[in-house]
């Protein structure tokens, strides 16, 4: 096969819709806007969450109450497994250490360890959480939490 050869395959390259090219394109006189109206004018339409003049949905709606999320905190998710891959035996496990080996990104407030898979070098974790069988996994290699 030589450059010369290739094409694209059946179907994969359409024509587009060249409106108002007269009647007998099928798509002349209105062009597929159908007759009159606002939708069938230039510039014509309505903006998002128009309703036709019926009070909007979004204005309907109660407004009160107390949101949380402008102070929740994120959390970045380590695997136990993960741990185990990149690091080596008697190294400190931190937020530095984890974005330098690209196991996290390090853009959220707290870091937390999951105990998915298995730990088996001793490391010492300087982390914000660690799960319930995470840490029980980490204080069976003999690794120590600070």
């Amino acid at each position: 096969m030589n450059l010369h050869d290739l094409k694209p395959a059946d179907n994969a390259n359409k024509n587009r819709k060249r409106r108002g090219r007269g009647g007998s394109s099928g798509l002349g006189t209105t062009s597929g806007r159908g007759h009159k109206g606002q939708k069938a004018r230039s510039g014509g339409g309505v903006r998002p969450g128009f309703e036709g003049g019926q009070m909007p949905l979004t204005r309907r709606l109660p407004k009160r109450g107390f949101d949380n999320s402008k102070f929740a905190k994120t959390v970045e998710i380590v695997n136990l497994s993960d741990i185990e891959r990149k690091y080596s035996e008697g190294e400190t496990v931190n937020r530095e250490t984890l974005v330098e080996r690209g196991l996290i990104k390090g853009n959220k407030d707290l870091i937390k360890v999951l105990g998915e898979g298995d730990i088996s070098k001793k490391l010492t974790f300087d982390i914000d959480k660690v799960s319930g069988s995470a840490e029980e996994k980490i204080k069976k290699a003999g690794s120590e939490l600070i």
